[in-house]
């Protein structure tokens, strides 16, 4: 198994209440990939860090292997998604993956 892990940092020019619409936008567009991309496990987003945090999403993710990560990558459902509600929102992005 792969886990796929994702931390990003939203744009600062958002208010409060627009961080908090994209962050549901982001959770709902993410989790809503289960069931349709091949190899994909788990999926998970966390939007609510302490505020000892200094990102503001986190993506938890599990593949069957490293061959379902890259498909997941260009997916069109996982593109879409990635195209609409996350890139023109966020800074900063950083992955780490990993087999367990």
């Amino acid at each position: 198994m792969v886990k796929h892990i994702i931390l990003w940092q939203l744009k600062d020019e958002f208010t409060a209440e627009e961080k908090a619409e994209i962050k549901t936008g982001i959770k709902a567009g993410l989790e809503g990939l289960a069931g349709k991309i091949p190899g994909l496990l788990e999926i998970k987003v966390n939007t609510e860090g302490l505020s000892s945090s200094n990102a503001d999403v986190m993506l938890d993710s599990a593949f069957e292997n490293e061959e379902a990560l890259k498909g997941y990558a260009v997916h069109p459902e996982h593109v879409k998604v990635a195209d609409e509600k996350v890139r023109p929102y966020t800074k900063t992005r950083m992955c780490l993956d990993y087999e367990v």
